[in-house]
C-alpha cells in the first residue's frame, strides 16, 4: 500500500501520483509540465499497460494532458472522473493532439530538408480519441467501487467546470487507509460554479499549494468595475477587447456581462454586442450550459429557476469560422470581442489586437495571469510598440487589468481546507506549487497546525500502511542547455513562439472542414504563397 510522487513536486504542473494498493496499480491525474520546468520528474515505475485505472480531478492540461500519451505506451484501463470532467476533455484533449500533431508536421518539413530522423508527436488525435473511450463518468458524493479493495469519491473542489478532490479508500486484509487528493481547490465565491466542498477526515491528505504564500485580498466588485471599463471604452466609441482563456475564464465573463445588460448599467449603449471568437470557448460555453444541475452555485440556479441563462443575454454572437471572426472588425459599432488565447501568444485575439491596439478609443482587458515572456505580459507592462504579424503596431489603446480574478484559493482558503479535517491525518503531501511555496506552506502547517507535513520531490514513495518513507527522493534539477548565447536563447525563444502561431494554425485549418469550396481553395492557396515564400532551401 504506497504512494510515489511523481509530477507537481515544488513545481505547480504535471500532476502525476502513483498508488499500489489492493493488488492493483493505479494512477491519480496525468498532466502535462507547463512553462519553466525546474525539476526532473520521474517516469512511471511500471508499463503503462499494467496500470488498472487512473483517477482524474479536473480537465486542466496540467491534470489530463498526458493521458493521451498514456494511452499510446499501453493503458487500456478505465479513466474515473466527474460527468463535467469528462465532457470538458472530450473537446481539451482533442484540441491539444491538434497541436501536438501540427508541431510534428512543423519540424518534420525541417528535418526531411536535413536528413534528419523524423519526429513523433507526443501523441495524435488517434491516441486522444481512443482514450476518450475509456472514460467512466461519475457523480459527485457518490461512493464506487472500483474493485475488490479500492473504493472512490469525488468531491467538488470548486475550481473549475466538474473540478473533484477525490477520498480513496485502501484495504488489504484488516487494514484500511484512506487518501485525500485535494486536486486544485477553487476560490471562494466564483461566479456560476459552486465553492469548494470540505472533507472532514483522513489518514493522508495529498494537497496542492498553488497559493500557499499569499492572500487574494478582499474581493473585488467585478460587475461594477467591468461595467465601467465598458462605459468608458464605449463612450470614447472603441471597442473593448478582452484576451480571455476559453475554458472557465470566459464563461465567468459572460456570467458578468450578462447582469450588466440586465441592470441597464450601460444606459448609454443599449443592446451592445458581445462577441465570442473562440471555437473552443464556444464549445466549452455549450458544455457549461449542460452541467447547471450538477455544477452550478445557488446564485446561477436562481436565474435557471427563473428560466434564465446565466451566460447567455442578448447581443451575445459567437463567431466559428475565420470569416466570422474577420468579420467582427468590419463592425464599427463599438462591441465587447472575448477571444482567445489568454496571454494573447496564439489564436484569433492577436487579429482583435492587431485593428484595435493603435485604436487610442479601445480598451485591452486582461482577466488572466500573464507569464513572463508573452504578449499580453508585454502590453501591461507597458510596450509601446509591438510587432503582429510582421507589422508593428503602435500601443495607443488603452491597457486596463482586472484585479483579483482566480480560480485558485489563496493561503486562507488553503488553510481553511485543511481546518475541515476533523481528526488529524496522520501526514499531509503538500504539492502542486513553486519550490519555496511548497516547502513554506508545509511549514506553516507544522509550526501552526501542529501536522505532520512535508513537500516531497519526484520519485519520493510513502508506505501508507506503516506510516512511514520507503524512499526520501531530493530534488534533480533540469540541466540547462550550455554554450547558448543571448542571442540564441532570444532566436530559440522566437521560433517557439513561429511554432505555437504554427499550432493555431492547423487547428483553424482543421476546423474549417465543411466550409465551401472555393473558400477552401482560396484558404489553401493562401497558406500556399505563405509557404512558398518562407520555405527555406538554404539550411
Amino acid at each position: 500500500m504506497k504512494i510515489t510522487f511523481l509530477g507537481a513536486t515544488h513545481e505547480v504542473t504535471g500532476s502525476c501520483y502513483y498508488l499500489e494498493g489492493a493488488g492493483k496499480k493505479f494512477l491519480v491525474d496525468y498532466g502535462m509540465e507547463q512553462g519553466q520546468d525546474i525539476y526532473e520528474n520521474k517516469p512511471i515505475p511500471v508499463n503503462a499497460s499494467e496500470l488498472d485505472f487512473v483517477l482524474l480531478t479536473h480537465a486542466h492540461m496540467d491534470h489530463s494532458g498526458n493521458l493521451p500519451l498514456l494511452y499510446a505506451k499501453g493503458f487500456r484501463g478505465p479513466v474515473y472522473a466527474t460527468n463535467a470532467t469528462c465532457h470538458l476533455c472530450d473537446i481539451m484533449l482533442r484540441d491539444s493532439a491538434h497541436i501536438q500533431e501540427f508541431e510534428a508536421e512543423w519540424r518534420n518539413r525541417k528535418a526531411k530538408r536535413q536528413g534528419k530522423e523524423e519526429y513523433k508527436p507526443v501523441y495524435t488525435m488517434e491516441d486522444a480519441l481512443n482514450v476518450l473511450k475509456c472514460f467512466s463518468r461519475c457523480d459527485y458524493e457518490r461512493v464506487y467501487n472500483i474493485c475488490d479493495g479500492v473504493k472512490v469519491k469525488f468531491v467538488d473542489a470548486g475550481h473549475l467546470l466538474g473540478s473533484a478532490s477525490i477520498e480513496v479508500w485502501i484495504t488489504e486484509g484488516e487494514t484500511e487507509k484512506k487518501i485525500v487528493f485535494s486536486g486544485d481547490i477553487g476560490n471562494m465565491h466564483q461566479p456560476l460554479i459552486k465553492d469548494p466542498e470540505y472533507i472532514h477526515d483522513a489518514d493522508y491528505v495529498v494537497m496542492e499549494s498553488t497559493y500557499g504564500d499569499r492572500s487574494h485580498g478582499e474581493r473585488p466588485d467585478y460587475v461594477s468595475i467591468l461595467a465601467d471599463i465598458i462605459n468608458d471604452t464605449f463612450d470614447r466609441g472603441g471597442n473593448l477587447v478582452i484576451p480571455s482563456f476559453a475554458v472557465g475564464r470566459t464563461q465567468e465573463m459572460l456570467y458578468f456581462i450578462r447582469q450588466i445588460k440586465a441592470e441597464d448599467r450601460v444606459p448609454g449603449h443599449p443592446g451592445f454586442k458581445v462577441y465570442v471568437d473562440s471555437p473552443l470557448a464556444n464549445e466549452a460555453t455549450t458544455i457549461f450550459s449542460e452541467h447547471v444541475y450538477d455544477c452550478f452555485d445557488e446564485e446561477a440556479m436562481a436565474l435557471i429557476r427563473k428560466g434564465i441563462n446565466p451566460i447567455a443575454f442578448p447581443g451575445l454572437r459567437t463567431s466559428i469560422t475565420s470569416d466570422d471572426s474577420k468579420a467582427i472588425n468590419f463592425d464599427d459599432e463599438p462591441k465587447v470581442i472575448i477571444s482567445a488565447s489568454g496571454m494573447c501568444d496564439a489564436g484569433r485575439i492577436k487579429h482583435h489586437l492587431k485593428h484595435n491596439l493603435w485604436n487610442e478609443d479601445s480598451t485591452i482587458l486582461f482577466v488572466g495571469y500573464q507569464a513572463t515572456g508573452t504578449l499580453g505580459r508585454s502590453l501591461i507592462e507597458g510596450a509601446e510598440e509591438v510587432k503582429l504579424f510582421g507589422e508593428s503596431i503602435h500601443v495607443a489603446a488603452k491597457i486596463v487589468q482586472m484585479p483579483g480574478i482566480s480560480g485558485h484559493a489563496d493561503v486562507n482558503g488553503l488553510l481553511d481546507w485543511i481546518d475541515a479535517f476533523g481528526s488529524t491525518p496522520k501526514r499531509v503531501f503538500v504539492t502542486h506549487g513553486e519550490d519555496t511555496v511548497t516547502e513554506l506552506f508545509a511549514s506553516r502547517l507544522r509550526e501552526e497546525k501542529g501536522l505532520s507535513a512535508s513537500a516531497p520531490f519526484s520519485g519520493t514513495v510513502f508506505d501508507l500502511a506503516e506510516n512511514s518513507f520507503v524512499f526520501e527522493a531530493t530534488g534533480v534539477r533540469v540541466e540547462k542547455k550550455v554554450g547558448m548565447t543571448p542571442k540564441a536563447q532570444r532566436a530559440a525563444a522566437m521560433f517557439q513562439k513561429l511554432l505555437a502561431v504554427g499550432q493555431r494554425l492547423i487547428s483553424v485549418i482543421r476546423k474549417n472542414e465543411g466550409t465551401p469550396n472555393k473558400d477552401l481553395d482560396r484558404f489553401a492557396r493562401e497558406i500556399q504563397s505563405l509557404c512558398d515564400k518562407w520555405d527555406r532551401t538554404d539550411i
